[in-house]
Protein backbone atom coordinates (compact mmCIF):
# COMPACT_ATOMS: atom_id res chain seq x y z
CA UNK A 1 0.00 0.00 0.00
CA UNK A 2 2.99 2.54 0.57
CA UNK A 3 6.53 2.94 -0.56
CA UNK A 4 8.73 3.85 2.17
CA UNK A 5 10.31 7.74 2.40
CA UNK A 6 12.96 8.49 -0.38
CA UNK A 7 16.28 7.58 1.50
CA UNK A 8 14.72 3.62 2.68
CA UNK A 9 15.56 0.82 0.61
CA UNK A 10 12.33 -0.70 0.72
CA UNK A 11 9.10 -1.16 1.25
CA UNK A 12 7.37 0.19 4.50
CA UNK A 13 6.76 -3.21 6.15
CA UNK A 14 3.25 -4.00 8.52
CA UNK A 15 4.29 -4.54 12.19
CA UNK A 16 2.05 -8.72 11.58
CA UNK A 17 5.34 -8.73 9.11
CA UNK A 18 8.30 -10.80 10.58
CA UNK A 19 11.03 -7.66 9.93
CA UNK A 20 10.98 -4.87 6.96
CA UNK A 21 13.68 -6.92 5.27
CA UNK A 22 11.51 -10.00 4.72
CA UNK A 23 8.99 -7.76 3.37
CA UNK A 24 10.94 -6.36 0.74
CA UNK A 25 12.47 -9.78 -0.20
CA UNK A 26 8.81 -11.59 -0.70
CA UNK A 27 8.32 -8.23 -2.78
CA UNK A 28 11.71 -8.76 -4.58
CA UNK A 29 10.91 -12.76 -5.22
CA UNK A 30 7.07 -11.64 -6.27
CA UNK A 31 8.50 -9.16 -9.19
CA UNK A 32 11.24 -11.77 -10.21
CA UNK A 33 7.88 -14.20 -10.63
CA UNK A 34 7.58 -14.57 -14.55
CA UNK A 35 4.13 -16.33 -13.55
CA UNK A 36 3.16 -12.85 -12.29
CA UNK A 37 2.55 -10.88 -15.69
CA UNK A 38 1.60 -7.57 -16.70
CA UNK A 39 -1.68 -8.78 -18.35
CA UNK A 40 -2.41 -10.84 -15.13
CA UNK A 41 -1.73 -8.10 -12.97
CA UNK A 42 -4.16 -5.81 -14.68
CA UNK A 43 -6.93 -8.02 -14.32
CA UNK A 44 -7.65 -6.66 -10.74
CA UNK A 45 -7.94 -3.37 -12.36
CA UNK A 46 -10.49 -3.95 -15.22
CA UNK A 47 -12.60 -6.02 -12.63
CA UNK A 48 -12.53 -2.70 -10.84
CA UNK A 49 -13.81 -0.49 -13.92
CA UNK A 50 -16.25 -3.19 -15.44
CA UNK A 51 -17.38 -2.91 -11.47
CA UNK A 52 -17.91 0.58 -11.37
CA UNK A 53 -19.43 0.79 -15.49
CA UNK A 54 -22.02 -1.93 -14.29
CA UNK A 55 -23.12 0.39 -10.96
CA UNK A 56 -23.30 3.26 -12.65
CA UNK A 57 -24.39 2.36 -16.05
CA UNK A 58 -23.22 5.71 -17.44
CA UNK A 59 -24.17 6.93 -20.98
CA UNK A 60 -20.32 7.82 -21.56
CA UNK A 61 -16.98 7.10 -20.00
CA UNK A 62 -14.02 8.78 -20.59
CA UNK A 63 -10.49 7.28 -21.25
CA UNK A 64 -7.74 9.64 -20.50
CA UNK A 65 -4.32 9.29 -22.33
CA UNK A 66 -1.21 10.29 -21.59
CA UNK A 67 2.67 9.73 -21.00
CA UNK A 68 4.90 10.68 -18.23
CA UNK A 69 8.99 10.32 -18.17
CA UNK A 70 10.00 8.47 -14.83
CA UNK A 71 14.10 9.72 -15.18
CA UNK A 72 16.40 7.36 -12.49
CA UNK A 73 19.45 9.04 -13.42
CA UNK A 74 20.90 8.46 -10.50
CA UNK A 75 20.01 4.33 -10.50
CA UNK A 76 23.04 3.15 -12.38
CA UNK A 77 21.77 -0.04 -11.38
CA UNK A 78 19.12 0.12 -13.72
CA UNK A 79 20.79 -1.09 -16.83
CA UNK A 80 18.09 -0.81 -19.38
CA UNK A 81 17.30 2.61 -18.98
CA UNK A 82 16.26 4.62 -22.31
CA UNK A 83 16.96 7.63 -23.00
CA UNK A 84 14.20 10.24 -22.77
CA UNK A 85 12.90 13.41 -24.30
CA UNK A 86 14.06 16.58 -23.75
CA UNK A 87 16.95 14.77 -22.09
CA UNK A 88 18.06 12.16 -19.59
CA UNK A 89 17.68 8.26 -18.92
CA UNK A 90 15.00 6.46 -17.39
CA UNK A 91 11.41 5.27 -18.28
CA UNK A 92 8.37 6.12 -20.51
CA UNK A 93 4.94 5.28 -19.04
CA UNK A 94 2.17 5.38 -21.20
CA UNK A 95 -1.28 5.28 -19.50
CA UNK A 96 -5.11 5.59 -20.41
CA UNK A 97 -7.37 6.07 -17.35
CA UNK A 98 -10.82 5.68 -16.80
CA UNK A 99 -12.82 8.39 -16.01
CA UNK A 100 -16.44 9.26 -14.81
CA UNK A 101 -18.01 11.60 -17.26
CA UNK A 102 -20.47 12.02 -14.87
CA UNK A 103 -18.38 13.78 -12.01
CA UNK A 104 -14.50 12.95 -13.28
CA UNK A 105 -13.77 10.73 -10.81
CA UNK A 106 -10.40 8.51 -11.83
CA UNK A 107 -11.95 4.71 -12.00
CA UNK A 108 -9.14 3.12 -12.84
CA UNK A 109 -6.55 2.70 -15.22
CA UNK A 110 -7.59 0.04 -18.58
CA UNK A 111 -3.73 0.10 -19.90
CA UNK A 112 -0.22 0.59 -18.62
CA UNK A 113 3.03 0.46 -20.56
CA UNK A 114 6.79 1.13 -19.46
CA UNK A 115 9.29 1.83 -22.18
CA UNK A 116 12.65 0.90 -21.83
CA UNK A 117 16.03 0.31 -23.57
CA UNK A 118 14.94 -2.26 -26.13
CA UNK A 119 12.00 -3.58 -24.97
CA UNK A 120 8.21 -2.37 -23.86
CA UNK A 121 6.34 -3.66 -20.78
CA UNK A 122 2.89 -3.65 -21.11
CA UNK A 123 -0.78 -4.90 -19.62
CA UNK A 124 -2.01 -5.42 -23.25
CA UNK A 125 -0.67 -8.74 -24.80
CA UNK A 126 0.74 -8.20 -27.42
CA UNK A 127 2.92 -5.68 -26.11
CA UNK A 128 3.98 -2.54 -28.95
CA UNK A 129 7.12 -3.17 -30.71
CA UNK A 130 10.06 -1.24 -28.73
CA UNK A 131 10.22 1.47 -32.34
CA UNK A 132 6.56 1.62 -32.39
CA UNK A 133 5.43 5.59 -32.56
CA UNK A 134 3.60 6.62 -29.41
CA UNK A 135 0.75 7.75 -31.84
CA UNK A 136 -0.01 4.49 -33.53
CA UNK A 137 -0.95 2.92 -30.21
CA UNK A 138 -4.16 4.48 -29.02
CA UNK A 139 -5.76 2.69 -31.87
CA UNK A 140 -4.49 -0.78 -30.20
CA UNK A 141 -5.79 0.99 -26.35
CA UNK A 142 -9.15 2.11 -28.02
CA UNK A 143 -9.70 -1.67 -29.20
CA UNK A 144 -8.45 -3.23 -26.15
CA UNK A 145 -10.63 -0.76 -24.04
CA UNK A 146 -13.72 -1.55 -25.60
CA UNK A 147 -13.33 -5.17 -25.63
CA UNK A 148 -12.94 -4.58 -21.40
CA UNK A 149 -15.70 -2.61 -21.36
CA UNK A 150 -18.66 -4.25 -24.04
CA UNK A 151 -21.23 -2.06 -24.38
CA UNK A 152 -20.09 1.40 -22.86
CA UNK A 153 -19.77 4.36 -25.40
CA UNK A 154 -15.77 5.65 -24.47
CA UNK A 155 -14.93 9.33 -25.51
CA UNK A 156 -10.63 8.69 -25.64
CA UNK A 157 -9.70 12.11 -24.68
CA UNK A 158 -6.00 12.99 -25.66
CA UNK A 159 -3.66 15.96 -25.07
CA UNK A 160 -2.03 18.35 -28.11
CA UNK A 161 0.48 15.38 -28.56
CA UNK A 162 -2.68 13.14 -30.22
CA UNK A 163 -2.94 16.13 -32.67
CA UNK A 164 -2.72 13.70 -35.84
CA UNK A 165 -5.28 14.02 -38.56
CA UNK A 166 -4.03 10.65 -40.00
CA UNK A 167 -4.89 9.11 -36.70
CA UNK A 168 -7.66 11.12 -36.53
CA UNK A 169 -9.14 8.79 -39.81
CA UNK A 170 -7.85 5.89 -38.27
CA UNK A 171 -10.04 6.01 -35.09
CA UNK A 172 -12.89 7.77 -36.91
CA UNK A 173 -12.93 4.87 -39.63
CA UNK A 174 -12.45 2.11 -36.67
CA UNK A 175 -15.60 3.40 -34.64
CA UNK A 176 -14.17 5.27 -32.18
CA UNK A 177 -15.13 8.33 -30.63
CA UNK A 178 -12.07 11.14 -29.60
CA UNK A 179 -11.93 14.61 -28.17
CA UNK A 180 -8.20 15.82 -28.79
CA UNK A 181 -6.54 19.05 -27.97
CA UNK A 182 -6.01 20.67 -31.39
CA UNK A 183 -3.23 22.77 -32.25
CA UNK A 184 -3.77 26.66 -33.86
CA UNK A 185 -1.60 26.48 -36.69
CA UNK A 186 -3.18 23.19 -38.62
CA UNK A 187 -5.60 24.04 -41.35
CA UNK A 188 -9.15 23.39 -41.48
CA UNK A 189 -12.05 23.27 -44.39
CA UNK A 190 -14.58 26.10 -42.58
CA UNK A 191 -17.58 27.88 -44.41
CA UNK A 192 -15.97 27.81 -47.83
CA UNK A 193 -12.42 28.86 -46.69
CA UNK A 194 -8.74 26.73 -45.60
CA UNK A 195 -8.34 28.61 -42.64
CA UNK A 196 -5.80 27.39 -39.39
CA UNK A 197 -8.08 26.73 -36.46
CA UNK A 198 -6.66 29.56 -34.37
CA UNK A 199 -8.01 32.08 -37.07
CA UNK A 200 -11.33 30.12 -36.92
CA UNK A 201 -11.64 30.53 -33.52
CA UNK A 202 -10.70 34.17 -33.90
CA UNK A 203 -13.67 34.64 -36.01
CA UNK A 204 -15.91 32.56 -33.70
CA UNK A 205 -14.93 35.46 -30.77
CA UNK A 206 -15.35 38.61 -33.65
CA UNK A 207 -19.05 37.05 -34.76
CA UNK A 208 -19.72 36.97 -30.61
CA UNK A 209 -20.07 33.03 -30.71
CA UNK A 210 -19.01 32.39 -27.36
CA UNK A 211 -21.40 31.93 -24.68
CA UNK A 212 -20.84 31.09 -20.59
CA UNK A 213 -20.65 27.85 -19.53
CA UNK A 214 -19.69 27.54 -16.58
CA UNK A 215 -17.45 28.67 -13.32
CA UNK A 216 -14.16 26.60 -13.09
CA UNK A 217 -10.64 27.12 -10.87
CA UNK A 218 -7.77 28.13 -12.73
CA UNK A 219 -4.14 27.59 -10.74
CA UNK A 220 -6.01 28.07 -7.83
CA UNK A 221 -8.01 30.83 -8.76
CA UNK A 222 -11.57 31.41 -9.68
CA UNK A 223 -12.25 31.69 -13.38
CA UNK A 224 -15.34 31.40 -15.94
CA UNK A 225 -15.30 29.27 -18.70
CA UNK A 226 -16.97 30.47 -22.17
CA UNK A 227 -17.16 28.11 -25.09
CA UNK A 228 -18.23 28.06 -28.77
CA UNK A 229 -18.67 25.49 -31.39
CA UNK A 230 -18.44 25.20 -35.23
CA UNK A 231 -18.19 22.22 -37.82
CA UNK A 232 -15.20 22.10 -39.45
CA UNK A 233 -13.82 19.30 -42.52
CA UNK A 234 -10.22 17.91 -41.95
CA UNK A 235 -9.49 17.43 -45.65
CA UNK A 236 -5.42 18.25 -45.30
CA UNK A 237 -3.06 15.11 -46.30
CA UNK A 238 -1.45 13.42 -43.10
CA UNK A 239 2.20 13.96 -42.38
CA UNK A 240 3.61 10.63 -41.75
CA UNK A 241 7.00 10.50 -40.12
CA UNK A 242 8.57 6.51 -40.22
CA UNK A 243 11.89 5.48 -40.27
CA UNK A 244 13.52 4.07 -43.57
CA UNK A 245 16.87 2.36 -43.85
CA UNK A 246 18.04 4.33 -40.56
CA UNK A 247 16.09 7.78 -41.64
CA UNK A 248 13.22 9.42 -40.49
CA UNK A 249 11.10 10.23 -44.74
CA UNK A 250 8.43 12.29 -44.20
CA UNK A 251 5.35 11.50 -46.55
CA UNK A 252 2.34 13.16 -47.24
CA UNK A 253 -0.80 10.79 -46.87
CA UNK A 254 -4.35 12.23 -48.97
CA UNK A 255 -7.16 11.15 -46.89
CA UNK A 256 -11.02 11.87 -47.44
CA UNK A 257 -12.67 14.46 -46.07
CA UNK A 258 -13.23 14.02 -42.18
CA UNK A 259 -16.28 16.30 -40.66
CA UNK A 260 -15.37 17.12 -36.91
CA UNK A 261 -16.72 19.31 -34.02
CA UNK A 262 -14.44 22.63 -33.25
CA UNK A 263 -15.30 23.45 -29.94
CA UNK A 264 -13.12 26.26 -28.48
CA UNK A 265 -12.87 26.97 -24.92
CA UNK A 266 -12.12 29.84 -23.03
CA UNK A 267 -11.05 30.35 -19.60
CA UNK A 268 -11.41 34.17 -18.54
CA UNK A 269 -10.39 36.49 -15.33
CA UNK A 270 -11.69 38.39 -13.25
CA UNK A 271 -11.21 41.18 -15.64
CA UNK A 272 -12.79 39.51 -18.71
CA UNK A 273 -8.83 38.36 -20.05
CA UNK A 274 -8.13 35.51 -21.45
CA UNK A 275 -6.15 32.95 -19.00
CA UNK A 276 -6.26 29.54 -21.58
CA UNK A 277 -7.68 28.76 -24.65
CA UNK A 278 -7.88 25.13 -25.66
CA UNK A 279 -9.27 24.18 -29.52
CA UNK A 280 -10.48 20.50 -29.43
CA UNK A 281 -11.38 18.52 -32.16
CA UNK A 282 -14.40 15.76 -31.73
CA UNK A 283 -16.25 13.47 -33.48
CA UNK A 284 -18.75 13.16 -30.04
CA UNK A 285 -22.42 14.09 -31.50
CA UNK A 286 -23.92 16.79 -32.54
CA UNK A 287 -26.46 16.97 -29.51
CA UNK A 288 -24.07 16.50 -27.18
CA UNK A 289 -23.50 20.00 -25.64
CA UNK A 290 -19.95 21.86 -26.32
CA UNK A 291 -19.78 22.69 -22.77
CA UNK A 292 -20.25 19.33 -22.05
CA UNK A 293 -17.39 18.60 -24.13
CA UNK A 294 -15.15 21.32 -22.67
CA UNK A 295 -15.67 20.03 -19.15
CA UNK A 296 -14.74 16.62 -20.54
CA UNK A 297 -11.58 17.80 -21.56
CA UNK A 298 -10.68 19.76 -18.53
CA UNK A 299 -10.72 17.13 -16.56
CA UNK A 300 -8.25 14.99 -18.74
CA UNK A 301 -5.66 16.90 -15.86
CA UNK A 302 -7.05 13.81 -13.43
CA UNK A 303 -5.00 11.43 -15.46
CA UNK A 304 -1.53 14.13 -14.34
CA UNK A 305 -3.16 13.66 -10.51
CA UNK A 306 -2.83 9.59 -11.07
CA UNK A 307 0.99 10.11 -12.06
CA UNK A 308 1.81 12.12 -8.95
CA UNK A 309 -0.42 9.77 -6.51
CA UNK A 310 2.65 7.25 -8.20
CA UNK A 311 5.51 9.67 -7.46
CA UNK A 312 5.72 12.24 -5.15
CA UNK A 313 2.16 12.34 -3.20
CA UNK A 314 2.01 8.96 -2.53
CA UNK A 315 4.00 6.15 -3.98
CA UNK A 316 7.51 7.96 -4.20
CA UNK A 317 7.95 6.00 -7.50
CA UNK A 318 11.02 8.17 -8.06
CA UNK A 319 12.72 6.45 -5.24
CA UNK A 320 11.74 2.44 -6.15
CA UNK A 321 14.82 0.65 -5.67
CA UNK A 322 13.56 -2.35 -8.46
CA UNK A 323 16.78 -2.99 -10.88
CA UNK A 324 14.57 -3.86 -14.28
CA UNK A 325 11.66 -2.52 -15.90
CA UNK A 326 9.84 -5.43 -16.10
CA UNK A 327 9.90 -5.36 -12.23
CA UNK A 328 8.84 -1.80 -11.75
CA UNK A 329 6.16 -2.30 -14.18
CA UNK A 330 4.94 -4.97 -11.68
CA UNK A 331 5.01 -2.77 -8.82
CA UNK A 332 2.92 -0.12 -11.06
CA UNK A 333 0.06 -2.29 -11.06
CA UNK A 334 0.27 -3.12 -7.35
CA UNK A 335 0.41 0.84 -6.45
CA UNK A 336 -2.19 0.84 -9.04
CA UNK A 337 -4.64 -1.08 -6.91
CA UNK A 338 -3.74 1.04 -4.11
CA UNK A 339 -5.18 4.09 -5.72
CA UNK A 340 -7.99 2.41 -7.15
CA UNK A 341 -8.70 1.78 -3.27
CA UNK A 342 -8.58 5.40 -2.38
CA UNK A 343 -10.69 6.37 -5.75
CA UNK A 344 -13.39 4.22 -4.65
CA UNK A 345 -13.72 5.59 -0.83
CA UNK A 346 -13.38 9.45 -2.61
CA UNK A 347 -16.49 8.05 -4.95
CA UNK A 348 -18.30 6.63 -2.38
CA UNK A 349 -21.80 9.08 -1.40
CA UNK A 350 -23.15 8.77 2.10
CA UNK A 351 -22.68 9.59 5.55
CA UNK A 352 -20.79 6.23 6.20
CA UNK A 353 -18.15 7.13 4.26
CA UNK A 354 -18.07 10.63 4.47
CA UNK A 355 -17.12 9.52 8.26
CA UNK A 356 -14.42 7.05 6.38
CA UNK A 357 -13.08 9.87 4.97
CA UNK A 358 -12.36 11.99 7.71
CA UNK A 359 -11.58 9.48 9.97
CA UNK A 360 -8.31 8.43 7.42
CA UNK A 361 -7.72 12.26 7.02
CA UNK A 362 -7.01 12.44 10.74
CA UNK A 363 -5.11 9.36 10.48
CA UNK A 364 -3.16 10.92 7.82
CA UNK A 365 -2.07 14.05 10.24
CA UNK A 366 -2.27 16.69 7.05
CA UNK A 367 -3.74 19.41 6.59
CA UNK A 368 -6.73 20.60 3.98
CA UNK A 369 -7.12 23.56 2.31
CA UNK A 370 -9.97 25.69 3.08
CA UNK A 371 -13.64 24.05 1.80
CA UNK A 372 -11.66 20.75 1.22
CA UNK A 373 -12.41 17.79 3.33
CA UNK A 374 -9.72 15.04 1.60
CA UNK A 375 -7.10 14.67 -1.07
CA UNK A 376 -6.37 11.19 -2.54
CA UNK A 377 -2.72 11.53 -0.99
CA UNK A 378 -4.13 12.23 2.29
CA UNK A 379 -7.12 9.29 2.01
CA UNK A 380 -3.77 7.16 0.95
CA UNK A 381 -1.86 8.03 3.99
CA UNK A 382 -4.68 8.05 6.58
CA UNK A 383 -5.54 3.99 4.88
CA UNK A 384 -1.58 2.94 5.70
CA UNK A 385 -2.05 4.03 9.46
CA UNK A 386 -5.20 2.67 9.78
CA UNK A 387 -3.89 -0.81 8.31
CA UNK A 388 -0.75 -0.51 10.70
CA UNK A 389 -2.58 0.34 13.58
CA UNK A 390 -5.01 -2.58 13.30
CA UNK A 391 -2.03 -5.10 12.31
CA UNK A 392 -0.38 -3.85 15.63
CA UNK A 393 -3.54 -4.39 17.77
CA UNK A 394 -3.51 -8.04 15.92
CA UNK A 395 -0.36 -8.64 16.93
CA UNK A 396 0.51 -7.09 20.12
CA UNK A 397 -3.16 -6.95 21.86
CA UNK A 398 -5.16 -4.09 22.59
CA UNK A 399 -4.33 -4.26 26.28
CA UNK A 400 -0.40 -4.71 25.68
CA UNK A 401 -0.37 -1.92 23.54
CA UNK A 402 -2.20 0.27 26.16
CA UNK A 403 0.71 -0.56 28.92
CA UNK A 404 3.36 0.47 26.04
CA UNK A 405 2.31 3.69 25.47
CA UNK A 406 2.10 3.95 29.41
CA UNK A 407 5.41 2.60 29.62
CA UNK A 408 6.93 4.60 27.18
CA UNK A 409 5.35 8.21 28.26
CA UNK A 410 6.19 7.32 31.87
CA UNK A 411 2.79 6.99 33.19
CA UNK A 412 2.93 3.56 34.21
CA UNK A 413 3.15 3.85 37.84
CA UNK A 414 3.34 0.33 39.00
Amino acid sequence: MRAADPLAPGLRALPAVASAFASTQAAWRFYANGRATLPALAVPLLDAARRAIDRDRPDWALVAHDQSALPYGRHASKADQTKLRPRGRGYELTAALLVSAATGDPVAPLELRLRAEGAVYSTRDPAPHPGACWLDEPLATMRAARAALPGCRLVHVIDREGDSVGHYRQWAAAGHTFLVRADAGPRAHWQGEDLPLGEVAGRLAAGGAFRPSRGVEFRGHKAWQQVAETAVALTRRANSHRPRRGHRRRRLVPGVPLPLRLVVSRVLGAAGEVLAEWLLLTNLPAALPAGEAALWYYWRWRIESYFKLLKSAGQQLGSWQQETAGAIAKRLLVASMACVVVWRLARARGAEASAERAALVRLSGRQMGRGKGFTAPALLAGLWVLLAALAAVEEYGLERLQAMQRQILGQDTS
